[in-house]
């Protein structure tokens, strides 16, 4: 199906952004209102505030992304949106918005599978990387491992079972009243201590499995601060608390570890020609070097979008959009959101992947 103009909307968590992708890369305009002053107080998202907001901002983002792209509404040819998985209220909002301007003007609507669309911010960074590949998506709200045979493939290897990796490091800067959100300020911090300081026992799944699982060593953090509350008080300036920079190192060393070590581990069992890393935690710089490592010591390159791309923007989805116009036929308009989506959990599994 011929369309060239993508308009893309994002809204499965705590963004609302809009984009204009010109023939699935030339990237016109990528905005992006980030609703880190309205969760900030709470330490975490609260769905029902980031609906609200994603309602009140969504109009006013879509035309900040036309105007930024020069073109005005009638320009497009096609409207992509996430439609999962991500909260159920805030998919709504774009989904709608999208559904109405897709009726409005006679274009087709397309549905996006948020965790694909990161997997292709990498393709839209870098372009066609090598195959059979490894695709980590590691976010706030998402840590899972796919192997693609080619392009628009995918293997489910490993999700986490509990808390995303993103989420860990929200909760457990919460614990340590360290700022929202925690990933930058850990990732920082951790610069500065020494991560071999505090040991954490590696998770293993009683199955063999290489699914991740969080949730431990954030209680590992609650149980230590409970022997040492001295690591909650706050007499120092962040960057000069020795033992809580000590901490947050040991704790950021440990989830990197436990990621390295099951793409490693996919790795050993041949056949992968590239890596590729995207969501909001492929920008610590913890987990850049530490890939970077394995690529040299493994001989296997490791991709990682532009940091544009990492967070949540809907520049992945309109050029994502585009390509499932040629793929596949336009979703239908009642097409609803599916908050747990799950892409592709068995080979060759594409656009309606199962959820459950």
């Amino acid at each position: 199906m011929t369309a060239d103009l993508i308009l893309g909307i994002e809204t499965s968590c705590d963004e609302t952004a809009a984009a204009v992708v010109r023939g699935g890369s030339d990237v016109l305009s990528n905005v992006v209102h980030s609703q880190i002053d309205v969760h900030r107080e709470w330490g975490g998202v609260v769905p029902e505030l980031a609906s609200r907001h994603h309602a009140e901002q969504i109009d006013l983002i879509i035309e900040l992304a036309l105007r930024r792209a020069g073109i005005e509404i009638g320009d497009i040819d096609a409207v992509g949106a996430t439609y999962g998985p991500g909260l159920i209220g805030a998919l709504l909002v774009g989904v709608s918005a999208a559904k109405a301007i897709a009726l409005a003007r006679g274009v087709p609507f397309v549905g996006i599978d948020h965790i694909e669309a990161h997997i292709h911010s990498v393709t839209l960074t870098h372009g066609e990387i090598p195959y059979p590949a490894l695709s980590l998506v590691v976010s706030g709200g998402h840590t899972s491992l796919f192997r693609q045979e080619k392009r628009f493939e995918y293997e489910l290897i490993a999700r986490t079972r509990d808390d995303a990796a993103g989420e860990a490091y929200d909760k457990v800067a919460k614990l340590l009243n360290i700022g929202y959100p925690g990933g930058p300020v850990m990732d920082h911090m951790a610069k500065l201590g020494d991560p071999n300081a505090v040991p954490f026992s590696p998770v293993k799944m009683s199955d063999g499995s290489l699914d991740f699982s969080f949730s431990g060593l954030k209680t590992a953090v609650l149980h230590l601060t409970r022997k040492r509350p001295e690591l909650l008080e706050r007499k120092l300036p962040l960057e000069e608390d020795r033992p809580l920079l000590d901490l947050v190192a040991s704790f950021q060393a440990a989830v990197i570890s436990e990621i390295v070590r099951r793409i490693e581990s996919s790795i050993d069992e041949g056949g992968v020609h590239a890596v590729g890393i995207s969501g909001g935690v492929s920008n610590n710089s913890g987990l850049r070097a530490a890939m970077e490592a394995l690529a040299e010591r493994r001989g296997v390159p490791v991709f990682f979008p532009d940091l544009v791309y990492t967070s949540d923007n809907a520049g992945m989805i309109a050029a994502l959009a585009w390509h499932r116009l040629r793929l596949d036929a336009p979703s239908p308009l009642d097409l609803n959101p599916v908050p747990n989506l799950r892409l592709a959990e068995a080979p060759g599994a594409r656009r309606h992947p199962r959820s459950g």
